[in-house]
């Protein structure tokens, strides 16, 4: 198999340095991302993160860019959601070279239309993997008139912007501890919510974890949904009596939040809590007929909570660029994903941690409960959380569960979801999904009753580890 195919994900490129990403796929790549959106003569904006190997792909992404007729702007460090502001703000096509959460040995590139829109298999990411296998067997042949690069400073900008869109000078003063796990977030926590950027003082004392940028990630790797890369943050928040913490991944696009008691706060509380805001601010703009994303596995509770706050939930399949797609159809103002991804119509449509943590304590710092139990009254089902079962045959799998379920109500809109019949009490439901790039089942259920979550999970768990 050819090292392209193996590195093209279904919504990013992703893969190991020197065997699968290399200075030649990335230039080829480059070169068939022009020509498939056709940016000879147009802008494409370049951003890195702080592994090792980033700044090198860059170049390798610019020759073959500018071969084919494309300016390059190149924003040098910065967060995922920084370069998505830059797509949307200079109306640019967009490269964001970053593994995101993985370990140091990996690199990748998230790739964007204009407008932070996203791409994926579906919607030319395939044309680009077949383009950048021909220019990879024939050289890239350069055009009559090459296009050029240049540097640009966006940070600012950045955090300018969403400081309009969130304000936090009037909370109450917060003690928040961030660990930016040695990952972007030590660039773009100070900018924004301190005052590296020049921005005035917020009510906010920061603490800060790994804000050193190390793209070997000395401390523990940059992934915040392992319960394990959260200790560290968790006892800091205690040691310090802090009233918040915050845990971003390497690219800084997804932030996780711990409560006062070092406790996790569930994404979908995360998400809940930021759609309530962020429907109450498109109401005091006179809005009307408001809706809100949130992808099939988040908790009943974030339908329940847009529903009463006077808007309409939308219910999607799993995935980033989906969601974006998604959102630019349906003209929702919020989409919440159970992964802890968030995505904002006023960001371009594009997901943003930090913007969703500037909702969490803007609502939070507008109160006076703590943490947790703010966010209790979001978080009041009981779920599984996601595990994951390697297995060799899903389909087979699936089938038994259809079996086993039968006379139980099932939805495909995304892998199989099977719910209690309409009026049950007390209800539950679980989903079933394959992983895009590894043998897994991955498992989600949630019940009103705890012990019925348990049961359920123990039950479907029999089946796949069968």
């Amino acid at each position: 198999m050819n090292a392209l195919d193996t590195i093209f994900k279904k919504y990013d490129i992703r893969g190991l340095v020197g065997t699968e990403m290399n200075s030649q796929n990335v230039a080829a790549i480059a070169a068939a991302f022009v020509d498939e959106l056709e940016l000879k003569g147009k802008s494409v904006v370049v951003g890195h993160d702080m592994r090792d190997s980033s700044t090198g792909f860059v170049e390798a992404f610019i020759d073959g860019a500018t071969a084919r007729g494309a300016d390059v702007i190149n924003l040098g460090l910065c967060s995922t959601d920084e370069c998505y502001f830059a797509s949307g703000h200079l109306d640019a096509a967009a490269a964001m070279f970053t593994a995101s959460h993985n370990p140091a040995s990996y690199n990748g590139i998230k790739l964007s239309r204009a407008g932070a829109r996203g791409i994926s298999m579906e919607t030319g990411l395939s044309e680009i993997l077949e383009g950048a296998k021909k220019y990879l067997a024939s050289g890239i042949q350069e055009v009559a008139e090459p296009g050029f690069s240049s540097e640009h400073e966006i940070l600012v900008d950045y955090a300018s912007n969403l400081r309009d869109l969130v304000s936090l000078e009037k909370i109450k003063p917060l003690k928040v501890v961030i660990d930016a796990a040695n990952g972007m977030g030590g660039l773009t926590a100070p900018a924004v919510l301190g005052t590296k950027a020049g921005l005035t003082k917020l009510p906010i004392e920061i603490i800060p974890m790994y804000f050193e940028l190390d793209g070997t990630f000395p401390n523990h790797e940059a992934n915040p949904l392992d319960p394990k890369n959260l200790v560290d943050l968790q006892n800091a928040v205690l040691e310090h009596k802090a009233d918040i913490g915050l845990a971003f991944d390497g690219d800084a696009d997804r932030c996780f939040v711990i409560d006062e008691k070092g406790n996790p706060v569930s994404p979908s509380a995360v998400a809940a809590i930021v759609a309530v805001s962020e429907i109450a601010r498109a109401k005091s703009k006179g809005e009307k007929d408001i809706h809100i994303l949130h992808n099939l596995l988040t908790s009943r509770a974030v339908s329940e909570f847009i529903q009463s706050a006077g808007a309409t939930p939308v219910r999607t399949r799993v995935g980033h660029s989906l969601i974006k797609d998604e959102m630019a159809r349906t003209g929702a103002i919020f989409g919440g994903e159970h992964s802890a991804h968030y995505y904002f119509k006023e960001f371009f449509g594009a997901d943003n941690g930090m913007l969703a943590a500037m909702h969490v304590m803007h609502e939070f710092g507008s109160q006076e409960l703590p943490l947790s139990e703010f966010a209790a009254k979001f978080d009041p089902y009981f779920s599984s959380g996601e595990i994951n079962s390697t297995v060799s045959d899903a389909g087979a799998k699936i089938d038994q569960i259809r079996q086993e379920f039968a006379g139980s109500e099932f939805d495909d809109l995304d892998g199989i979801t099977v719910s209690s019949a309409s009026g049950e009490s007390p209800w539950w439901w679980f989903n079933v999904r394959s992983s895009n790039t590894e043998p897994l089942l991955r498992l989600n259920v949630e019940s009103e009753s705890k012990e019925l979550c348990s049961s359920i999970t123990t039950r479907v768990l029999a089946i796949i580890q069968s």
